[in-house]
């Protein structure tokens, strides 16, 4: 476009030369002369006012002149407090933010992660992978270790252990655990009937020894044993049962308001937490963790292939159909960039306005006579035309009166 409106001006220079030599030959061509030295003109003048908004024309330091590269600061200033006074004001965002469905666009994402994102979708992913690769394992996983000890070490289970207990008791839950205790004892004794009578007979008497009492007393002691057991199985309201109901009973209200028992059971946790056993136990916890979720940052597609993206999903498709749920993540997002541009919209101005001050002068030239591109030339080339048509006109009044 420089090139055209450059060349039409030198067209204009040509024609007007041509009419001057040729006005005597007809009246016509003084017309044509008066149009081509307006033109001329009207093309220079415009050609001095586009050149002098960008630089010197032809060099020379004529006043008034290389306007945008003289008053770039001024320009970044202007700039930045144009955006601060129109978009990165609270009111301004508030407003805008009130017509963008966030959780609307979340939730068809979500719904429909193969209908696009896909590279949205791997980057994060990667960017995920390197962040769990660049992180110390070692201490990120004593990290976690010490957070899951405190976290644990704060929770008192004792209450809980309780109140567990107590509805198990309530609900019947515990009659299983009785069955199971009642069948292993008996087992118990079944396999280990020759240690009782041994036992019998090491404590009896030579004189109940001699008169061969104790393997009957022996035998009655293992008999009557296997029999309380059986009728412990059978009898679901005996006595036996009743009592160990009622210390299971008191064994919950004690852990959840005797002191003393509290304490124990403390005392007790916080020597299976100083275990070293329990600390690789939780440690392997998080490597797990950790490998499950490299697995599925490095393969996007089959973690979204499975439970984890079917309950994805569904999020998405609940974020699309709860109104409640729409209106509070809308909400929150609002919140959020409203106070991201009350914090650090300041920052964003002072960004702007810094980095146009810290261009130079050429610059600052370049990219905004880029930016304004051919409208620039149509200037030059409708001042060219103007020009002419106005001189022309100005030709015909004078010749014609």
């Amino acid at each position: 476009m420089r090139i055209v409106a450059t060349g039409m001006l030198v067209a204009m220079a040509a024609l007007f030369f041509l009419a001057n030599s040729l006005d005597r030959i007809h009246p016509a061509w003084a017309y044509v002369k008066a149009f081509a030295e307006a033109a001329m003109v009207g093309g220079l003048a415009d050609w001095f006012a586009v050149t002098a908004l960008f630089r010197h024309p032809l060099g020379l330091p004529i006043p008034h002149t290389a306007i945008i590269p003289r008053n770039k600061d001024r320009i970044g200033n202007t700039l930045a407090a144009f955006l601060r006074e129109n978009f990165l004001t609270p009111s301004v965002v508030a407003r805008r933010m009130r017509s963008v469905d966030v959780a609307g666009a979340v939730g068809r994402f979500l719904a429909r992660p193969s209908g696009g994102g896909g590279r949205l979708r791997e980057g994060a992913s990667r960017l995920l992978a390197d962040l769990l690769e660049a992180l110390d394992q070692e201490r990120l996983g004593g990290m976690v270790r010490s957070a899951v000890s405190q976290r644990l070490k704060a929770l008192e289970v004792s209450p809980l252990i309780g109140q567990a207990l107590e509805a198990a008791i309530t609900d019947e839950r515990h009659v299983p655990i009785l069955d199971s205790a009642v069948t292993w004892a008996g087992r118990t004794l079944d396999a280990n009937e020759d240690i009782i009578r041994a036992m019998v007979h090491q404590r009896a008497g030579w004189i109940m020894r001699l008169a061969g009492l104790d393997e009957k007393l022996g035998d009655a002691i293992v008999d009557g044993l296997r029999r309380l057991s059986i009728d412990m199985a059978v009898d679901p309201h005996h006595p036996l049962r009743a009592k160990a109901e009622e210390a299971l009973a008191a064994l919950a209200w004690d852990m959840q308001h005797d002191p003393e028992m509290r304490a124990k059971v403390e005392g007790w946790k916080s020597e299976i937490i100083a275990n070293q056993a329990v600390g690789n136990w939780v440690g392997g916890l998080w490597e797990n963790s950790r490998a499950g979720l490299l697995r599925a940052a490095r393969d996007p597609q089959a973690a979204m292939a499975g439970r984890f993206g079917e309950t994805l999903k569904q999020l998405g498709e609940t974020l699309q159909q709860d109104a409640r749920l729409n209106h509070a993540l809308n909400l929150f997002a609002r919140r959020a960039v409203v106070g991201v541009v009350a914090s650090y919209g300041g920052g964003i101005v002072t960004l702007v306005s810094d980095t146009v001050r810290g261009w130079d002068a050429r610059t600052v030239t370049g990219r905004l006579e880029n930016a304004v591109g051919r409208d620039l030339q149509y200037i030059r080339i409708n001042g060219t035309l103007v020009g002419g048509i106005v001189g022309l006109l100005i030709h015909a009044v004078e010749a014609w009166t």
